[in-house]
């Protein structure tokens, strides 16, 4: 396939998994106002890293991006739900999402609630309905699978856990480690494998992709960490130092801001040498080490 700038095929990609979110949630037959509020999260924007990163995995392979775009926004209504639910106030009492009013202040609580729950539900039906010839019920299965293993609580919701856990606690790398691998690592590493289990990928080639995806995963965290020390609210989207405010451990408090980055670096390194053995169409997911590694917000 022939190759478009960088930037180029992440407004391209951002664009297309957007048209197709508001395209899935007209169609959903089921009362306005729930349609109403599950489509207000899906529409209100984000870097839709996950969808890229399957979709720069499809693309390493020589495949089509149309092949992933169910399971890409199948992905995104998982981490969607998950920010209405944060935003809730048993949860992260959160008054603004991206600038714009969280879900439960314009729906109230309860809708906000079902929405998250309509969201993640309906994700393994997109999984499952997905039309195109070439995602066969094998795969369909596999990767519905690896979906909630990555989503469920031995993923994204088990991190969660040991994140609200771990407030006002001095942890051990090894402790935060796991949250960071498990509240956003997993469904990040999921979006990786789900690329390469479209693409057929072999079962070495998977491992190296994961081991690929398990460093970006990381790494993404560690620049969140330092954003929270040096990054301006107008970038971030939240006061900065609001870690430092929750009493959260992060990599700036187990480390210098300057070993953070150095720890950073040797990530987006071990990242980028997982997948230079697998000789693949590796551009894009190179571009996104470097994007992770240099993000402002």
């Amino acid at each position: 396939m022939a190759y478009v700038a960088f930037d180029a095929f992440m407004k391209e990609s951002k664009a297309f998994v957007e048209e197709q979110l508001v395209r899935y949630a007209n169609t959903l037959q089921c009362p306005n106002v729930l349609r109403e509020a599950m489509a207000y999260s899906l529409a209100a924007g984000g870097k839709r890293l996950r969808p890229l990163l399957l979709f720069a995995t499809l693309q390493a392979f020589g495949k089509d991006r149309d092949l992933g775009i169910g399971t890409a926004c199948a992905l995104e209504m998982i981490h969607t739900y998950s920010l209405i639910h944060d935003d809730l106030p048993c949860m992260d009492d959160d008054d603004l999402r991206r600038g714009k009013p969280t879900n439960h202040k314009v729906f109230g609580e309860a809708m906000a609630v079902l929405a998250g729950d309509g969201l993640l539900t309906y994700a393994f039906q997109v999984v499952t309905e997905q039309e195109h010839t070439d995602v066969t019920p094998e795969i369909k299965l596999r990767i519905a699978l690896e979906l909630a293993k990555a989503a469920g609580p031995e993923g994204m919701v088990g991190g969660q856990v040991a994140d609200m856990e771990a407030e006002g606690k001095q942890l051990t790398l090894h402790e935060l480690e796991y949250i960071h691998k498990h509240k956003t690592g997993r469904l990040l590493e999921f979006a990786v494998l789900a690329g390469a289990l479209l693409s057929g990928a072999t079962t070495e080639q998977q491992e190296k992709l994961l081991t690929f995806a398990k460093y970006v995963g990381l790494a993404f965290q560690i620049r969140d960490d330092i954003l929270d020390v040096e990054g301006t609210e107008e970038e971030i989207g939240k006061p900065v130092g609001s870690d430092m405010t929750n009493e959260k451990s992060t990599y700036t408090t187990l480390f210098t801001v300057e070993e953070a980055k150095q720890i950073l670096e040797e990530t987006i390194a071990k990242a980028k040498e997982a997948i230079s053995s697998l000789q693949l169409q590796d551009e894009y997911l190179l571009a996104i080490c470097d994007l992770i590694a240099k993000r402002n917000h």
